[in-house]
């Protein structure tokens, strides 16, 4: 309990100091947004720094390991201890860093060429699955389960070959989910930590039952408590120079990272299927750019005024604020949804206490 209260400290605090910093590093370095001419209401925020997203992944990646330093346990008192690492947290900062790297590249494209056009999709898919790739190998190699996860695993075996595919999946597509909900003012960062609160709450619980969810000692469920916690810190620090009106945007470095790391603790944790619940607002908002694309090839109509579906909204007069605020009072009812179906499958399990 105590390393993740550090994990979620660490994490806010270099995420709220280290912000303005690098906003003046980018400012420095013109490295602004670009915004869209059809985003006509956005166009004030054209220049405001972004890439900011590199500074969440630093927090975490700090959070994490400074929670590992203990300086006094009850046995022993005062005593300068590292606390072992766990195969669960690499795979998690991996993922994390790994699509943050492909957004980079994404957003540094995007910067140089002076247009909001960055990798091409065979260039960003391509990194993605050699991202995704990487972490299913180890995944399975620690241990984690090849059958379809909801609460637990299903029963619904897999096999490591279609378990590959289903990782490249999931990884996939939850990075350019949350990728696409990122377009207002703190409204993909907000969303992300209220998820990244559920993973953590999750993993304790499975730390404190383990022979009931019989997760790999390998993986290490307080490990992924932790590490959820340094993620949730970081992306509030985060929020706090990132929420309406925005001093920095996250950029894809940023999206993509926390996509990466959500779906990387869906998978660890075998809540595969949960994650759809759990991050229900980011399943929305890509169903509606999915919707609005099909529609417009196959029938020549729009169904929304724009996509994703925030733009929607304020092409129908929603001020921005109020977009965002509604937006999050859904991921909240979201992420409710999903612990309570969490906890309500240990009750029907007599797992409780």
């Amino acid at each position: 309990m105590i390393s993740m209260l550090v994990a979620a400290a660490v994490g806010f605090f270099v995420a709220i100091l280290l912000t303005p910093l690098a906003i003046r590093l980018l400012r420095e370095r013109n490295v602004g947004q670009f915004i869209q001419e059809d985003v006509s209401g956005h166009l004030h925020k054209h220049g405001t720094p972004t890439m900011g997203g590199v500074v969440m992944i630093v927090a975490v990646v700090a959070a994490y390991l400074i929670s590992h330093l203990s300086l006094w346990t009850q046995a022993e008192g005062f005593a300068f201890q590292v606390r072992p690492f766990t195969t669960g947290g690499f795979l998690v900062l991996f993922a994390l860093g790994g699509m943050g790297l492909i957004g980079f590249f994404d957003d540094l494209r995007k910067v140089t060429r002076e247009r909001n056009l960055g990798l091409s999709k065979r260039w960003k898919l391509g990194g993605q699955l050699a991202i995704a790739g990487l972490f299913a190998w180890g995944a399975v190699s620690s241990g984690v389960p090849t059958s379809i996860g909801l609460i637990r695993p299903t029963g619904i075996e897999l096999g490591p070959i279609f378990f590959f595919i289903w990782v490249l999946l999931m990884l996939t597509a939850t990075a350019n989910a949350v990728n696409i909900t990122d377009g207002l003012d703190g409204l993909a960062s907000g969303s992300s930590a209220l998820v990244f609160g559920a993973f953590m709450i999750i993993s304790f619980w499975i730390f404190r039952h383990p022979e009931f969810y019989l997760l790999s000692e390998d993986i290490g469920s307080l490990e992924l408590a932790g590490i959820s916690a340094a993620l949730l810190g970081a992306t509030l620090g985060f929020l706090w120079w990132n929420a309406a009106p925005a001093r920095v945007f996250m950029g894809d470095v940023g999206s993509q990272a926390l996509g990466g790391a959500m779906a990387a603790l869906a998978l660890l944790t075998n809540t595969h299927l949960l994650l759809v619940v759990l991050g229900g607002l980011f399943v929305v908002e890509t169903l509606t750019v999915i919707m609005q694309v099909a529609s417009f090839r196959i029938f020549d109509k729009r169904i929304f005024l724009m996509t994703p579906l925030h733009h929607h909204f304020e092409l129908k007069g929603w001020p921005e604020t109020t977009v965002i605020v509604r937006f999050w009072v859904l991921a909240v009812i979201c992420v409710a949804l999903g612990l309570g179906l969490f906890y309500a499958d240990s009750i029907v399990n007599g797992n409780i206490g």
